[in-house]
Protein backbone atom coordinates (compact mmCIF):
# COMPACT_ATOMS: atom_id res chain seq x y z
CA UNK A 1 0.00 0.00 0.00
CA UNK A 2 2.37 2.10 0.86
CA UNK A 3 4.35 1.78 -2.74
CA UNK A 4 1.19 2.62 -4.39
CA UNK A 5 0.75 5.95 -2.74
CA UNK A 6 4.69 7.24 -3.15
CA UNK A 7 3.92 6.10 -6.51
CA UNK A 8 0.68 8.23 -6.50
CA UNK A 9 1.96 11.20 -5.39
CA UNK A 10 5.47 10.90 -7.47
CA UNK A 11 2.83 11.17 -10.62
CA UNK A 12 0.93 13.98 -9.44
CA UNK A 13 3.80 15.94 -9.05
CA UNK A 14 4.05 16.14 -12.89
CA UNK A 15 1.01 18.29 -12.27
CA UNK A 16 0.40 19.52 -8.81
CA UNK A 17 2.63 21.45 -6.88
CA UNK A 18 2.84 20.64 -3.10
CA UNK A 19 1.42 23.04 -0.78
CA UNK A 20 4.46 22.22 1.44
CA UNK A 21 7.70 20.20 1.71
CA UNK A 22 9.74 18.08 4.66
CA UNK A 23 12.21 20.86 4.49
CA UNK A 24 9.63 23.74 4.69
CA UNK A 25 7.43 21.63 7.49
CA UNK A 26 10.15 21.11 9.47
CA UNK A 27 11.20 24.51 9.42
CA UNK A 28 10.67 25.82 13.01
CA UNK A 29 10.95 29.51 12.12
CA UNK A 30 8.09 29.10 9.50
CA UNK A 31 8.11 29.27 5.79
CA UNK A 32 7.07 31.59 2.97
CA UNK A 33 7.06 29.94 -0.82
CA UNK A 34 4.29 30.46 -3.58
CA UNK A 35 4.66 28.58 -6.76
CA UNK A 36 5.35 30.15 -10.02
CA UNK A 37 5.14 28.63 -13.93
CA UNK A 38 8.64 28.05 -14.87
CA UNK A 39 7.54 30.01 -17.90
CA UNK A 40 7.37 33.14 -15.98
CA UNK A 41 11.17 33.03 -14.45
CA UNK A 42 13.79 35.01 -16.06
CA UNK A 43 15.52 32.83 -18.20
CA UNK A 44 18.82 34.51 -16.62
CA UNK A 45 17.75 32.60 -13.40
CA UNK A 46 17.32 29.34 -15.20
CA UNK A 47 20.16 29.15 -16.80
CA UNK A 48 22.09 29.94 -13.86
CA UNK A 49 20.85 28.01 -11.78
CA UNK A 50 21.45 24.78 -14.16
CA UNK A 51 25.07 25.90 -14.60
CA UNK A 52 25.50 26.07 -10.68
CA UNK A 53 23.82 22.98 -9.67
CA UNK A 54 23.36 20.37 -12.54
CA UNK A 55 25.11 21.51 -15.62
CA UNK A 56 24.33 17.50 -16.85
CA UNK A 57 20.44 18.06 -16.47
CA UNK A 58 19.14 18.68 -19.75
CA UNK A 59 22.05 15.84 -21.49
CA UNK A 60 21.47 12.96 -18.99
CA UNK A 61 19.39 10.10 -18.71
CA UNK A 62 18.25 9.80 -15.36
CA UNK A 63 18.61 11.17 -12.06
CA UNK A 64 22.29 11.04 -11.50
CA UNK A 65 25.24 9.11 -12.98
CA UNK A 66 25.67 5.74 -10.96
CA UNK A 67 29.44 5.99 -11.31
CA UNK A 68 29.50 9.45 -9.95
CA UNK A 69 26.74 8.80 -7.08
CA UNK A 70 29.25 5.56 -6.12
CA UNK A 71 32.46 8.19 -6.12
CA UNK A 72 30.22 10.66 -3.82
CA UNK A 73 29.51 7.08 -1.07
CA UNK A 74 32.79 6.00 -1.22
CA UNK A 75 33.62 9.89 -0.05
CA UNK A 76 31.30 10.27 2.40
CA UNK A 77 32.36 6.79 3.74
CA UNK A 78 35.98 7.84 3.77
CA UNK A 79 34.96 11.02 5.89
CA UNK A 80 36.26 12.96 3.12
CA UNK A 81 34.68 16.08 1.19
CA UNK A 82 31.88 15.30 -1.39
CA UNK A 83 33.92 15.93 -4.74
CA UNK A 84 30.62 16.77 -6.39
CA UNK A 85 27.18 17.21 -5.39
CA UNK A 86 24.18 16.14 -5.57
CA UNK A 87 21.86 16.63 -9.16
CA UNK A 88 18.51 18.31 -9.23
CA UNK A 89 16.34 16.01 -9.11
CA UNK A 90 18.51 14.48 -5.80
CA UNK A 91 17.79 18.04 -4.05
CA UNK A 92 14.20 17.92 -5.23
CA UNK A 93 13.68 14.73 -3.60
CA UNK A 94 15.41 15.83 -1.00
CA UNK A 95 13.55 19.43 -0.62
CA UNK A 96 10.10 16.88 -1.01
CA UNK A 97 10.29 14.08 0.96
CA UNK A 98 13.13 14.12 3.63
CA UNK A 99 15.28 16.24 6.26
CA UNK A 100 19.35 17.67 6.64
CA UNK A 101 20.18 14.63 7.60
CA UNK A 102 23.52 13.52 6.67
CA UNK A 103 23.33 9.69 7.30
CA UNK A 104 24.96 7.19 4.51
CA UNK A 105 21.16 5.78 4.59
CA UNK A 106 19.57 9.04 4.04
CA UNK A 107 21.76 9.26 1.18
CA UNK A 108 20.35 6.22 -0.74
CA UNK A 109 16.83 6.74 0.24
CA UNK A 110 17.56 9.98 -1.57
CA UNK A 111 19.26 8.62 -4.33
CA UNK A 112 16.13 5.82 -4.44
CA UNK A 113 13.52 8.47 -5.06
CA UNK A 114 15.01 10.80 -6.90
CA UNK A 115 15.85 7.55 -9.18
CA UNK A 116 11.21 6.99 -9.08
CA UNK A 117 11.17 10.55 -9.36
CA UNK A 118 12.99 10.96 -12.95
CA UNK A 119 10.83 8.01 -14.30
CA UNK A 120 7.86 10.25 -14.31
CA UNK A 121 9.27 13.98 -14.05
CA UNK A 122 10.48 15.27 -17.52
CA UNK A 123 13.26 18.16 -17.21
CA UNK A 124 11.28 20.87 -17.34
CA UNK A 125 8.93 20.17 -14.51
CA UNK A 126 11.95 19.00 -12.37
CA UNK A 127 13.49 22.42 -13.17
CA UNK A 128 9.90 23.90 -12.52
CA UNK A 129 9.70 21.85 -8.84
CA UNK A 130 13.38 22.75 -7.54
CA UNK A 131 13.24 26.70 -8.46
CA UNK A 132 9.63 26.83 -6.23
CA UNK A 133 10.75 24.59 -3.14
CA UNK A 134 14.31 25.58 -3.23
CA UNK A 135 15.42 27.84 0.14
CA UNK A 136 16.79 30.80 -0.54
CA UNK A 137 16.59 32.36 2.80
CA UNK A 138 16.35 31.09 6.49
CA UNK A 139 12.27 31.55 5.98
CA UNK A 140 12.46 31.95 1.94
CA UNK A 141 11.64 29.31 -0.22
CA UNK A 142 11.09 29.33 -4.05
CA UNK A 143 12.06 32.08 -6.66
CA UNK A 144 9.05 33.98 -6.38
CA UNK A 145 9.36 34.96 -2.91
CA UNK A 146 12.99 35.33 -3.17
CA UNK A 147 12.96 37.57 -6.30
CA UNK A 148 10.69 40.21 -4.72
CA UNK A 149 12.16 39.92 -0.94
CA UNK A 150 16.00 40.66 -1.72
CA UNK A 151 15.10 42.85 -5.47
CA UNK A 152 11.36 44.09 -4.87
CA UNK A 153 11.04 42.27 -8.72
CA UNK A 154 9.05 39.48 -9.99
CA UNK A 155 11.04 36.51 -11.03
CA UNK A 156 10.32 37.13 -14.71
CA UNK A 157 12.88 40.06 -14.66
CA UNK A 158 15.64 39.02 -12.58
CA UNK A 159 19.04 40.24 -14.16
CA UNK A 160 21.74 38.35 -14.77
CA UNK A 161 23.85 39.82 -11.35
CA UNK A 162 20.60 39.47 -9.35
CA UNK A 163 20.41 35.90 -10.85
CA UNK A 164 23.89 34.58 -9.81
CA UNK A 165 23.04 36.12 -6.65
CA UNK A 166 20.24 34.24 -5.96
CA UNK A 167 21.69 30.89 -7.60
CA UNK A 168 24.77 31.47 -5.41
CA UNK A 169 22.36 31.27 -2.07
CA UNK A 170 21.19 27.52 -2.85
CA UNK A 171 24.03 25.87 -0.76
CA UNK A 172 23.81 28.06 2.10
CA UNK A 173 20.72 29.88 2.24
CA UNK A 174 19.97 30.34 6.08
CA UNK A 175 22.73 33.11 7.25
CA UNK A 176 21.22 36.03 4.45
CA UNK A 177 18.75 38.63 5.00
CA UNK A 178 17.48 41.38 3.06
CA UNK A 179 19.70 44.23 3.07
CA UNK A 180 17.87 48.06 3.83
CA UNK A 181 16.09 48.67 0.32
CA UNK A 182 17.38 45.57 -1.27
CA UNK A 183 19.64 42.86 -2.03
CA UNK A 184 21.47 40.30 0.07
CA UNK A 185 22.70 41.25 4.06
CA UNK A 186 25.35 38.94 5.45
CA UNK A 187 25.71 40.43 8.65
CA UNK A 188 23.29 38.04 10.17
CA UNK A 189 23.10 37.36 14.15
CA UNK A 190 24.13 33.75 14.27
CA UNK A 191 27.72 35.25 12.92
CA UNK A 192 27.98 32.37 9.76
CA UNK A 193 26.99 35.15 7.10
CA UNK A 194 30.55 34.45 5.97
CA UNK A 195 29.24 30.63 4.78
CA UNK A 196 26.49 32.17 2.44
CA UNK A 197 28.79 34.72 1.28
CA UNK A 198 31.30 32.46 0.47
CA UNK A 199 28.66 30.96 -1.52
CA UNK A 200 27.36 33.83 -3.50
CA UNK A 201 31.27 34.98 -3.82
CA UNK A 202 31.95 31.75 -5.92
CA UNK A 203 28.81 31.78 -7.89
CA UNK A 204 29.63 35.65 -8.94
CA UNK A 205 33.18 34.33 -9.87
CA UNK A 206 32.45 31.34 -11.62
CA UNK A 207 28.97 31.64 -13.38
CA UNK A 208 29.51 34.68 -15.98
CA UNK A 209 32.08 32.72 -17.85
CA UNK A 210 29.70 29.97 -18.31
CA UNK A 211 26.65 32.14 -18.93
CA UNK A 212 28.07 33.93 -21.61
CA UNK A 213 29.57 30.51 -23.21
CA UNK A 214 26.08 29.18 -23.24
CA UNK A 215 23.11 31.89 -22.96
CA UNK A 216 19.96 30.17 -22.82
CA UNK A 217 21.01 26.71 -24.54
CA UNK A 218 20.27 24.52 -21.31
CA UNK A 219 17.37 25.76 -20.42
CA UNK A 220 16.31 25.53 -24.19
CA UNK A 221 17.30 22.18 -23.77
CA UNK A 222 15.24 21.24 -20.84
CA UNK A 223 12.05 22.31 -22.87
CA UNK A 224 11.63 26.05 -21.94
CA UNK A 225 11.32 28.36 -25.00
CA UNK A 226 11.06 31.76 -25.91
CA UNK A 227 11.53 34.38 -22.85
CA UNK A 228 9.69 35.26 -19.79
CA UNK A 229 8.91 38.66 -20.76
CA UNK A 230 7.07 37.32 -23.62
CA UNK A 231 5.01 35.20 -21.55
CA UNK A 232 1.08 36.19 -21.22
CA UNK A 233 0.16 37.41 -17.78
CA UNK A 234 -1.89 34.53 -15.95
CA UNK A 235 -2.88 34.66 -12.26
CA UNK A 236 0.10 32.50 -11.13
CA UNK A 237 2.70 34.52 -12.46
CA UNK A 238 3.97 35.82 -9.60
CA UNK A 239 3.51 39.55 -10.83
CA UNK A 240 2.86 40.82 -7.58
CA UNK A 241 4.84 40.91 -4.26
CA UNK A 242 3.17 38.40 -2.12
CA UNK A 243 1.67 39.49 0.94
CA UNK A 244 4.03 36.93 3.65
CA UNK A 245 6.69 38.76 1.88
CA UNK A 246 5.77 42.68 2.09
CA UNK A 247 4.60 41.62 5.92
CA UNK A 248 8.52 40.19 6.14
CA UNK A 249 10.20 43.30 4.81
CA UNK A 250 8.06 45.54 7.17
CA UNK A 251 8.66 43.91 10.32
CA UNK A 252 12.49 43.67 9.08
CA UNK A 253 12.29 47.62 9.01
CA UNK A 254 14.23 47.38 5.46
CA UNK A 255 11.93 48.26 2.78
Amino acid sequence: MVFVVQALVMVALRWVDPPTTAFMAANPAGSIQQSVPVEHVSRNFLAAVIAHEDAPLPYRSGAFEWDVLFSRAQAHLRGEDDPSGSTIPQQVAKNLFLNQELSAWRKAVEAGLAAELALVVDDRRMLELYVNHAQFGPTLYGVCAASWYYFDTPPDTLYPEQAIQLAGLLPSPGHVRRAPGGGLDFEVEDGLGWLSRSHVVNAQNRLPRHLDRLGFQPVEDVGITGLAADEPDSGDDCSERPQEVADLIAAEGTA
